[in-house]
């Protein structure tokens, strides 16, 4: 099974570090436990970087780089069901960039403390070549490790659940950078999706307690669920393919599947997870009160961590392990 290149470095750093050992390992939010016996005190921790040549689309503002930089980490923060309450910033900055710019780039970060109510308590500024942010979040809790889901808590029988709709993002992307076609309605709206993403931090917290294996889906929703699925040694049967409303359309008008831009497209800030059976009713209950969507996509199966996709009712055939990647 083809790892991608990010994951093969990750896999080399963690086996030479003996990150295998730590309680919550491998996951995208670190979790120390600064507690005593019963008495559970969390710190979670969580690193992200952007760097200008892959992670910025030409047309977007410095406020939205700034936000963005810090949606990445909020997202993942999300697919645990915890909240961030703090981050340090370290910023790589050309020689050629300007004061406007920079004043831009604090605007961004402020719209990002109000929005997500995250206190900026400090970090570092460096002359790079590359423009480059580097966000590092902290949060805590009181609940027991155990509590959070893992990447690899998937059992099955386990629903297959996903935050939103996929395709969007992918779409608002070969839009900004290709000038792809699309009609007025959507065409906003899929652009939208790529300049101001929206993680999804109040289906996280909610729902946090019903979700066996949980991950953010930024690098795309296959890979997403490749991983859950190979960490929790189990494979996956996905039966509805969550596309957004408009992506066959456009699809079709651009000459590309549909299925490329939902699977394989990245950047979407969803959260995918499984939910056990038993929780399932109740999870639904929680996710009409708060007018979160909860979609349902499919089943765990026992395996050793495959995905396989069913259309229309064939014979269900293995999706390939790829996505978004800048490595």
């Amino acid at each position: 099974m083809r790892e991608s290149r990010e994951q093969q470095i990750i896999n080399i750093l963690s086996a030479q570090l003996r990150l295998h050992r730590q309680p919550f390992p491998l996951d995208d939010v670190a979790l120390i436990d600064l507690g005593k016996a019963n008495r559970p005190r969390l710190l979670a921790l969580k690193c992200d970087m952007l760097v200008g040549s892959t992670d910025i689309p030409p047309s977007m503002s410095p406020w939205q780089v700034a936000r963005k930089s810090i949606v990445s980490c909020v997202s993942d923060f999300a697919a645990k069901g915890l909240v961030p309450s703090a981050c340090m910033l370290s910023l790589g900055l050309p020689r050629s960039i300007s004061l406007h710019t920079i004043k831009e780039l604090a605007h961004g970060f402020r719209r990002a403390s109000k929005e997500f109510r995250i206190n900026f308590i400090g970090g570092d500024t460096n002359h790079s070549n590359e423009f480059t942010i580097d966000c590092s979040m902290f949060g805590h809790s009181n609940l027991p490790i155990s509590a959070i889901p893992a990447q690899s808590g998937a059992k099955p029988g386990d629903i297959i659940v996903t935050s939103g709709v996929f395709g969007q993002t992918a779409a608002g992307l070969m839009i900004v950078l290709n000038n792809a076609m699309a009609k007025r309605q959507i065409k906003a709206k899929f652009t939208s999706s790529v300049m101001v993403p929206k993680p999804r931090l109040k289906f996280g917290i909610h729902l946090r307690k019903y979700l066996s294996s949980s991950i953010d889906s930024s690098d795309g929703l296959a890979s997403s669920l490749y991983r859950l699925a190979i960490r929790s040694n189990v494979n996956f049967q996905v039966e509805r393919i969550p596309i957004a409303p408009g992506i066959a359309e456009f699809a079709t008008d651009n000459g590309i599947g549909s299925e490329e831009l939902v699977m394989y497209g990245g950047e979407e800030f969803e959260i995918v997870g499984t939910i056990p059976l038993g929780r399932l009713r109740r999870a639904r209950q929680i996710a009409a009160s708060e007018r979160l969507k909860l979609i349902e996509i499919g089943k765990v199966s026992k395996g050793s961590g495959k995905v396989f996709l069913t259309r229309n009712g064939d014979i269900p055939e293995e999706l390939e392990n790829r996505g978004y990647s800048d490595l």
